[in-house]
This record gives C-alpha cells, structure tokens and sequence, in this order.
C-alpha cells in the first residue's frame, strides 16, 4: 500500500468515527475540520523535516514560499 494509500485510509475511518460519534446530530463545516485539523500538523512536520528551512519546506510541499509563509502565519507557527 502507497503512503498516500495510508493517508487516505486513515481519513477515512476518522471521517467513519466522527459520523458514528454525532450520534444523530446533522453534520457541518467538515471541509474546514479536516484541513484544519490536517494541514497543521503537515506544515510542522515538513518545516522539522527541512529543519525550519521555508524554502525547502515549500518545495516539498510543492507551494509557493509566500504561500507557505502565509500558512505558517495562519497557524502562528512562525
């Protein structure tokens, strides 16, 4: 199974989970939960795995470094 595979998996069953969890209660804004809840943490790993390198850790994201600092700004991870 690919890593990207794994990811998706993994979103899935929290997705499954969630909706078992609201026991009834209508659904909303999941969308932003998931980025939220997602891109957060893959932006403080990366930046770690590029050793607080911005540039580097917008290639590997493949975004734009002001793209990226603007995130980074978003989650005051800066």
């Amino acid at each position: 199974m690919s890593r990207s595979n794994e990811i998706a998996d993994s979103v899935f069953r929290t997705l499954d989970q969630y909706f078992r969890d609201l026991d009834g209660e209508k659904p909303s804004a999941i969308y932003d939960m998931v980025i939220r809840n997602v891109e957060r943490p893959m932006l403080e790993f990366v930046l770690q795995q590029a050793k607080g390198n911005q540039t580097v850790a917008a290639d590997m994201l493949g975004i734009n470094r002001n793209t990226l600092r603007r995130k980074l700004t978003d989650y005051d991870l800066l």
